[in-house]
């Protein structure tokens, strides 16, 4: 699985933490679209670079990490065949991917610790989609 993760200066550090976690993961490839330093920066430029090419099917999933990931969850969801879910805990990083098939996972660097974020990380890549009715949902969605 590709991952393309990314963010603004808000969520450098727990970027830099879900890097370092995937690259020691087996099996995950992780490409970085920024920032790379906590220096002010607008979060639509990296939303956009993560979500177009997660879009473009370039990358199987997408991370988005600002502030309270807010920000990065409205840009990603512009973007066609993006379902990016803004998650704060286990169960809604769990329910994301069993029942909307989300693609990307925008979380706030602000209002989340490092462990928990991880766990969520992990979570998010681990679950499968479980289809039935929730495709037909997300059929909808695509419409």
């Amino acid at each position: 699985m590709n991952i393309i993760i990314g963010s603004d200066h808000a969520g450098f550090d727990l970027k830099e933490a879900c890097r370092s976690f995937l690259e020691d993961l087996a099996g995950y490839d992780v490409q970085d679209a920024g920032v790379y330093n906590r220096d002010s920066a607008d979060y639509p430029a990296i939303a956009h670079k993560v979500s177009g090419a997660v879009s473009a099917g370039e990358f199987t999933r997408g991370i988005l990490i600002c502030g309270t990931g807010l920000g990065m969850s409205m840009v990603a969801n512009r973007h066609k065949g993006v379902r990016a879910a803004l998650c704060h805990n286990l169960y809604t990083a769990r329910l994301s991917r069993a029942h909307n098939d989300a693609n990307l996972l925008c979380m706030g660097g602000r209002v989340l610790g490092v462990g928990i974020a991880l766990e969520m990380v992990e979570l998010f890549l681990k679950t499968p989609f479980e289809g039935g009715r929730h495709q037909r949902r997300i059929d909808l969605i695509e419409e």
